[in-house]
């Protein structure tokens, strides 16, 4: 029974002593990997954050301005205010002019008023130079052109008969 517990304590050391010296206990040891490729890069297996290595592949595939784009319909809200935001919404971006709907045309003039102060806010919040200015529209109103009462050639007053 005493030849056990030395064999166990002397098992014991060996795997201490090995954990400290960084060497392996068992007599196998590991083939090196082959090199194929080019060298590794210092520290690759060093942990990156995610969002670093997301925001060079925007850079680096010219992302940048369409996230922008993108972030005038999702943050349009947190951009503009909740008021603001809550009477219109974006009808579509493109070559740096923001299109809007107005629910009313009250709210589409207050919006002309407001323009160049939301083209400075979304500057500040997307980048210098995305936005260059706001479109407004009002509410847009039944066409006549189509339907039972029209008739070709007369304009929209006369299709009551």
């Amino acid at each position: 029974m005493a030849d056990d517990s030395e064999d166990v304590l002397r098992l014991a050391r060996e795997i201490a002593d090995a954990y400290r010296t960084g060497q392996p206990t068992s007599p196998r040891r590991r083939r090196p990997m082959r090199r194929t490729g080019p060298a590794r890069r210092p520290g690759r297996e060093d942990g990156v954050a995610l969002g670093d290595v997301l925001g060079e592949m925007v850079q680096n595939q010219g992302w940048s301005d369409k996230l922008a784009a993108s972030r005038v319909f999702s943050d349009w809200a947190a951009i503009v205010g909740p008021e603001v935001a809550q009477h219109c919404r974006v009808d579509h971006f493109s070559d740096g002019i923001v299109h809007l709907e107005a629910d009313s045309t009250a709210w589409a003039k207050e919006l002309k008023l407001l323009a160049p102060r939301l083209v400075a806010k979304l500057n500040h919040e997307l980048g210098d130079g995305q936005v260059l200015r706001i479109d407004v529209r009002g509410p847009q109103a039944p066409s006549w052109k189509k339907g039972r009462r029209s008739v070709k050639g007369r304009g929209p007053r006369d299709t009551y008969g």
